[in-house]
């Protein structure tokens, strides 16, 4: 049974290859000084910089530059962020880039106002802002973590080892995104097949959870297929516009909170990934890539019935002659078929962990209640060991 619920998403969206044009429509809504976000410089390379400085300027507006926005933040990124913006008293945060961009900026947003620690407030004691929050817009160049249209926003504590996201309410989505998949192009290939399988997992998390057929079961499948076939193309001719703006659309549609309508949602690969990236710093996707099979096989028993489902929708595996459990692992193949083939990480050890990591990652791995089994820290520890 699909259960009650509200929907809500507060981002509007332009999507093409004249998209950054419709910044000169959005700008004018807010105050004069804006709050440059932006990662290691690629961006001034392939030109993009100077064109959004451009249309910031022609519309008047003070730029405060924030760039270094590393690929997995860290709280000390964000105290700095938050120190600039209360400098010069900032109206708008543009984060020009991917994922991290995106996420920092949410962070700054909720911080320059607060009266007390962010790290305190929103990573540990997990608490909604209380004070003015400051808009946030996204001109996107890397598909992958469905920033641009949620919530969410992630942050790393390298001192406490601790690599923690939350999902703030509507009014911290960001207010607009500008996504032209043309700006993914130029991205290595090796970010560009993370942030593929990041979309991926990011349905899995929410599919794998619940028995009930409904409508989000059905999107989530669609999308999926939608993810492999375009991710095949794509790592043959990375710029391939059809298939760059398909990967670039789901991505979005996987993480704008639609397909978790009707779900408890598991998100355990992410938890699992996001401890190993506290102890490696490595890619998101990677890590969840490197733990996603190892997990699935271990719950796969308490979820059965889903797993079947997704073997014979989303890859195709005939039924005949097979029992639930064959058919069920023949889908984990396929997938890890398709993993191999467009090259994400099939092991931590592949990112600089190590088995004397295994006890602080499963100490810092967050366990969730939304999936079909409820780990124990042993279960995790075993999980981890199996995923080196």
């Amino acid at each position: 049974m699909l259960g009650n619920f509200s929907y809500k998403n507060a981002t509007k969206l332009y999507f093409g290859d004249d998209s950054l044009q419709f910044l000169n429509e959005e700008l004018p809504k807010y105050g004069k000084n804006i709050q440059l976000i932006y990662g290691g410089g690629s961006i001034k390379k392939n030109g993009l910089y100077d064109e959004i400085v451009k249309i910031l300027k022609d519309n008047g507006k003070t730029i405060v530059e924030d760039g270094g926005v590393m690929p997995n933040p860290t709280i000390e990124k964000l105290r700095e962020g938050i120190r600039i913006a209360r400098e010069n008293n900032v109206d708008l945060l543009l984060a020009v880039g991917g994922g991290s961009c995106c996420d920092y900026a949410k962070a700054v947003s909720v911080s320059i106002h607060c009266d007390e620690d962010p790290w305190d407030k929103y990573y540990i004691r997990f608490e909604e802002p209380t004070c003015e929050i400051v808009p946030v817009g996204c001109v996107l160049t890397m598909a992958g973590t469905g920033s641009e249209m949620n919530a969410g926003s992630v942050i790393t504590n390298h001192e406490q080892k601790l690599k923690v996201g939350h999902v703030f309410g509507e009014e911290v989505m960001p207010k607009f995104s500008i996504l032209n998949p043309k700006y993914t192009f130029s991205l290595p290939k090796r970010q560009m097949v993370a942030g593929i399988y990041d979309i991926f997992n990011h349905i899995c998390e929410q599919y794998f959870s619940g028995e009930d057929d409904n409508t989000s079961d059905y999107l989530s499948e669609a999308l999926m297929k939608s993810v492999v076939h375009s991710s095949l193309i794509a790592i043959e001719n990375p710029e391939d516009y059809e298939a760059r703006s398909n990967i670039m659309w789901t991505a979005t549609w996987a993480l704008n909170t639609l397909i978790a309508k009707g779900k408890t949602t598991d998100w355990m690969v992410h938890m699992l990934g996001q401890a190993a990236g506290a102890y490696t710093d490595a890619t998101h996707g990677m890590t969840l890539s490197a733990v996603s099979l190892p997990y699935y096989r271990y719950i796969m028993p308490y979820g059965l019935k889903k797993f079947v489902r997704f073997a014979e929708e989303v890859w195709n595996v005939s039924p005949s002659g097979k029992t639930d459990e064959q058919i069920a692992e023949e889908g984990l193949q396929e997938m890890e078929k398709w993993m191999r083939r467009i090259g994400v990480a099939m092991s931590l050890s592949e990112l600089g962990a190590t088995e004397d990591m295994i006890d602080g990652i499963a100490d810092a791995t967050f366990i969730l209640e939304g999936g079909y089994k409820v780990l124990t820290k042993d279960e995790v520890k075993q999980i981890l060991k199996e995923s080196l």
